[in-house]
């Protein structure tokens, strides 16, 4: 597969300079904005509390739900909406008052137990007290339990069913009515058993995560060397494997790769947690992979034109790698942007992470990690080695 017939010309470091300062600004603006504006917004992984998300039966106003937090002495709680329906919320929750270094997990686990409480209120207490059970949080060994009792032969393909309309797009965690069962295909044999058995609650915890402030410390400790040692490591292979200038401009490409996502991942308002984590280091494989490509081809056009200038050399490897990088890195892009677009909410960070970082690796490969490596030899000049 070809993108190029014939071998492009473009100068690409006749425009070395204005690339960096494309780069250096934007790196500048999300450190400002990092450090002096909005801030990185972290995740329960590496900050502390109780992470709840929750599907009710029925649309809520987040006004409402701030106001049943500031109530019970969490007014510094965060909510979100998830998608349009109105009936999905995620609360991030610290009880600042009791937030002390030793704080321990249990506490915060206590603490989604409060929240949870609080929204529930006295919902469901009667008709639990007549022996129904609550569909919209009833786990799948209950509910197999329920239908085995009354179809012998169906329970478990019941079960299935029910918990897959549950969990639908339509519904999105939480039926609204028992009309919900019937869209999905159930019979209305079923439906009716179900009616007797049981009620709709008014909400279900689709998720909880509870992290205490010591354990949040360490995971951003552990991420942070994480990056520092990949980074670390490919400096080392890639000095080794061509020269220490390589190794530095590689360097150079893969922290700026980090730092410019970073950066417009902080303007976008999404909190950094530990699958964020690893789609940078995702990005930081993606982006070395291309990145020693062209310098391979470098490596190699210099062995053959020995007389060429390294500027020229470095312009005609880009060149012929172009139509390389477009399709390899094109792949990834689409992959991505598939996930983003359709992939729903609960990826939906890590793909905007891996959509921003692919397209700043294909720029980042074409338009830095060749100047880099001109800058370092300029002025830190290699002893040639007689061949």
């Amino acid at each position: 597969m070809e993108i190029f017939k014939k071998t492009p010309q473009i100068k690409f470091l006749k425009y070395k300079y204005i690339a960096l300062i494309i780069t250096a600004v934007i790196i500048a603006a999300g450190m400002v904005n990092i450090f002096a504006g909005r801030g990185l917004k972290l995740g329960v992984d590496f900050g502390e509390g109780a992470l709840i998300r929750i599907a009710f039966k029925d649309p809520v106003v987040v006004a409402d739900i701030r106001q049943l937090l500031t109530d019970i002495g969490l007014s510094g709680s965060s909510i979100q909406e998830v998608g349009d329906s109105g009936r999905e919320i995620q609360i991030r929750a610290v009880e600042v008052q009791n937030a002390q270094a030793g704080e321990s997990l249990e506490s915060h686990a206590e603490l989604s137990n409060k929240i949870i409480s609080a929204l529930k209120g006295t919902d469901g207490e009667r008709e639990t007290a007549q022996g129904l059970i609550d569909l919209n949080t009833v786990d799948q060994k209950t509910l197999a339990a329920l239908f085995e009792a009354a179809f012998p032969e169906q329970g478990t393909a019941l079960t299935e069913v029910v918990l897959k309309a549950r969990n639908s797009e339509s519904v999105k965690g939480a039926f609204s009515d028992f009309a919900d069962l019937s869209k999905a295909g159930v019979s209305a044999e079923t439906v009716e058993f179900l009616k007797s058995k049981t009620f709709l609650g008014k909400l279900n915890i689709l998720s909880l995560e509870s992290v205490g402030p010591q354990v949040g410390a360490d995971l951003r400790r552990k991420a942070v060397l994480a990056t520092i040692w990949s980074l670390i490591g490919m400096l080392v292979y890639i000095a080794f494997r061509f020269k220490l200038s390589y190794g530095v401009a590689a360097i150079f490409t893969l922290a700026q790769d980090v730092l410019i996502t970073v950066s417009i991942y902080s303007f976008s308002g999404r909190e950094i947690n530990l699958p964020i984590i690893a789609a940078l280091l995702t990005i930081v494989g993606f982006s070395i992979n291309d990145t020693i490509v062209i310098f391979d081809r470098i490596r190699e056009n210099q062995k053959a034109l020995r007389k060429m200038p390294l500027e020229e050399v470095m312009n005609l490897s880009l060149n012929q790698m172009l139509g390389r990088t477009f399709i390899t890195s094109g792949t990834v892009l689409l992959t991505v942007l598939a996930l983003f677009i359709f992939g729903g909410s609960v990826i939906n960070d890590f793909a905007f992470t891996m959509l921003v970082g692919s397209i700043e690796g294909i720029y980042s490969t074409i338009a830095l990690s060749c100047p880099v490596v001109l800058f370092w030899q300029k002025w830190f000049p290699e002893k040639r080695r007689r061949r």
